[in-house]
């Protein structure tokens, strides 16, 4: 179990997020950045466990990325 997670959160750690940041994401069924498209900022804002630099960091990937939010 815990290395079936340790294998979903594998990308989110790659770019530096928090432990909760990285369980909130897969809890929420996002694996990847691009996922990110299928939510709203506030959407990403609300889930438990994101907080401001971890979110700051997935804005800062997603530009680089040119992904957008929903």
């Amino acid at each position: 179990m815990r290395n079936e997670q340790e294998a979903l959160e594998a990308e989110w750690r790659k770019i530096g997020l928090s432990g909760p940041a990285r369980r909130a994401l897969v809890e929420a069924k996002l694996f990847r950045i691009s996922d990110l498209r299928k939510i709203t900022l506030d959407e990403l804002t609300d889930l438990h466990g994101m907080g401001k630099s971890s979110i700051a960091r997935i804005r800062q990937i997603m530009d680089a990325k040119k992904i957008r939010f929903r």
